[in-house]
């Protein structure tokens, strides 16, 4: 095009910068992150030069900036972040950021490396939904897991022995329990009494009402003097309620995350997948996203989803290493389909018991699993054809034992 532009994207304004093809400046300015300022920036793009649209260099795929920038015709081109950190110091001593040169850095690089990033095209709205739900199911279960490691912290203080009671704090029968009973009332607390308590709650643990009872008797008891146990036992309740809460949220999200999945184009092509339920099918579809030609090899999208080793060589030496810079959200829905495959996939489960037996521990085993599916997905993703089991020939060989 001969020219080319850069925006560095913020939460009050936004730099932009335009370069020629000699990467001379040729129009430089800030605009309000506001409905105002993106018009001006569009218009402000349109004037710079007639009748091609500019492409644009921006560090994020997704928001009102970008959208704002394909409607009005401008291919964008994603240079990551962590790309950025590493080309500032093509144009400056130190790594320091600023908004002005930022833009300026991604406007030059377009212009000498474009051909190392390619045009973003559009996610379409299924593909937004699910990203933007299954996201925000992510964050709500690392808040969950916030309150209930603080949650454990004050019942260690005072009252060490309840937290042993149930598996998993912020469990429907934890919460119930720790509403209905505080040390006082579960010093009184008989057999016969949890056991009804647990029959009214749908309680379907492994463990007895009696069992239960013992190893709360036996359990070091509250500590600390009426007063202090009253106060503490009023702290559960805030964590209590609040963990309720985000539970609450979190199982309307999961109704949102399926009902939306049925929305999506490729939904049978994921969910035919052993072990893909609803949750991990709606965020490995998030996270592929539309645009196939993305990945070109089964290494390609592997290497995305950090399941597969980095490898530095540099003379004898050879080094291989885990891979951090990926999409770990890709890698996380991987890692579930992998562990969840292990119970209806003999294939799978062999991979993982080989795995295992070579010494592998069981994350690097998961992504061992999940790479191999990585490969299958890749061509019935690029083909557009759900999984078949009759036609994986590892998968006969393992369930025919041949």
């Amino acid at each position: 095009m001969g020219w080319y532009a850069g925006i560095d994207w913020a939460t009050t304004a936004h730099a932009a910068c335009v370069v020629d093809e000699r990467g001379r400046v040729v129009g430089q300015w800030r605009v309000a992150h506001s409905a105002a300022g993106l018009q001006e920036l569009c218009e402000r793009l349109a004037t710079v030069v007639a009748p091609t649209a500019l492409a644009v260099a921006v560090e994020q795929a997704a928001g009102v900036l970008v959208d704002c920038l394909r409607a009005a015709g401008h291919p964008v081109v994603v240079i990551p972040p962590a790309a950025m950190h590493g080309l500032r110091a093509r144009y400056r001593a130190t790594r320091r950021k600023s908004d002005p040169e930022d833009a300026y850095i991604l406007a030059d690089v377009l212009r000498t490396d474009g051909h190392r990033f390619a045009v973003t095209p559009p996610t379409s709205e299924p593909t937004r939904v699910l990203r933007t739900l299954t996201r925000a199911r992510r964050e709500l279960l690392r808040e969950r897991l916030r309150l209930t490691n603080r949650l454990r912290a004050v019942l260690a203080t005072f009252w060490p022995g309840v937290a042993t009671l149930f598996s998993d704090l912020h469990s429907p029968i934890a919460v119930a329990f720790l509403r209905r009973y505080t040390p006082h009332g579960a010093a009184r607390l008989t057999a016969a009494q949890l056991t009804a308590f647990l029959r009214r709650q749908g309680y379907s643990g492994k463990r007895t009402g009696v069992v239960l009872w013992a190893q709360l008797r036996a359990a070091a008891p509250p500590t600390g003097t009426p007063g202090e146990q009253a106060a503490q036992a009023r702290v559960v309740a805030s964590y209590v309620t609040l963990l309720a809460g985000v539970q609450a949220e979190l199982d309307g999200l999961h109704r949102a995350i399926a009902s939306a999945l049925g929305d999506h184009p490729d939904h049978a092509l994921v969910a035919s997948f052993p072990g893909a339920g609803p949750v991990t099918s709606a965020q490995l579809l998030a996270e592929l996203g539309d645009d196939r030609a993305r990945f070109p090899t089964p290494e390609r999208l592997a290497a995305e989803a950090g399941v597969v080793p980095v490898t530095a060589r540099s003379g004898k030496h050879r080094d291989v290493g885990f891979r951090w810079a990926c999409n770990k959200r890709l890698r996380e829905a991987v890692s579930w389909l992998a562990a969840h495959s292990r119970a209806r996939s003999p294939w799978a489960a062999a991979l993982y018991q080989q795995a295992r037996a070579r010494g592998c521990r069981h994350a690097h085993a998961l992504r061992i699993v999940g790479r191999a599916w990585l490969r299958i997905l890749w061509h019935c993703w690029q083909s557009g054809t759900p999984y078949d089991p009759a036609r994986h020939r590892a998968a006969l060989a393992i369930a025919t034992g041949g």
